[in-house]
């Protein structure tokens, strides 16, 4: 463990996170062949775990890779939570790899590699401000809607957020719909209404997201997908995100423009899902 609480295990064994731990030649580094999840921990307990490796394989079976060995990552979760004193609020990324390959993007006949990290994590602000980059998702690419490790354009759409202020950078899809964040879904409030893109935009099906809408209708609140714009962003009574590290966060601002969060209904969504998540740690 590292002295900011930092832990790692990678293919079986507990390593030091800042030590070299994969080979040179592993396809995750050298063409960003993998997927991962990421997880809050309760207590030192992964929150919706179940639900992010069924994520997580359905993530490798889209980028063509083998199934991953969900009993190997639980070793290597319970080994890391188990390494220090229990995380209270924290971090763990599940990271599966294609394994040791040549330079190109062709794959060799291996085992792949699977790394798991964890650490804590300070809670989230109750509102951010996100800025609209330039640049789209393609929701018609090979990999759109996959959790994948090649997350360039994410680091400068975000670095891109950053300098404006933002914590959080939101793209349109080359249809000019309002698509998600780089780490993130976006739910608007309208009037009553929350609605969030569909998973046809090329957006991420998050599990946050997941959980929300199902709390969200059984709770009594008109929810539903939609294809949106720029403009309704713009327009919405409310903006918020979702993810597994913000859980509900109000929008507060939206490059230019202010809104007063967080509004009713994100406040009300927000209630929800920390009351049905406290109640179940793997829903």
């Amino acid at each position: 463990m590292t002295d900011d609480g930092l832990r790692a295990w990678v293919n079986g064994s507990l390593v030091d996170p800042g030590a070299p731990s994969l080979a040179a030649l592993d396809h995750g580094l050298t063409v960003g062949d993998g997927v991962f999840e990421t997880l809050r921990v309760v207590d030192g307990v992964p929150f919706a775990l179940t639900r992010h490796l069924r994520r997580l394989a359905s993530s490798a079976g889209g980028l063509g890779l083998v199934p991953p060995d969900a009993d190997r990552l639980r070793e290597g979760i319970d080994q890391v939570l188990a390494a220090a004193e229990p995380l209270a609020r924290g971090r763990l990324r599940l990271t599966m790899t294609g394994g040791v390959g040549p330079l190109g993007s062709g794959r060799a006949d291996v085992p792949p590699s699977y790394v798991v990290v964890a650490g804590p994590v300070g809670p989230h602000e109750e509102a951010t401000t996100v800025a609209v980059v330039p640049w789209t998702r393609n929701e018609r690419s090979a990999v759109a809607g996959l959790k994948t490790t090649s997350y360039a354009e994410n680091v400068v759409a975000l670095a891109y957020a950053s300098a404006r202020g933002g914590t959080e950078a939101l793209f349109a899809n080359t249809r000019g719909q309002l698509c998600e964040g780089t780490g993130s879904n976006v739910f608007l409030a309208v009037g009553a209404r929350l609605l969030t893109p569909p998973l046809s935009s090329g957006c991420l099906a998050g599990i946050t997201r997941e959980l929300l809408i199902e709390w969200a209708i059984a709770d009594g609140v008109d929810v539903a997908e939609a294809e949106l714009g720029l403009d309704d962003l713009r327009a919405a009574d409310e903006v918020m995100l979702t993810s597994s590290t913000r859980d509900v966060q109000a929008v507060a601002g939206v490059d230019d423009r202010r809104l007063d969060a967080p509004g009713p209904l994100t406040r009300r969504m927000a209630e929800l899902f920390a009351r049905r998540a406290a109640d179940d740690l793997d829903p």
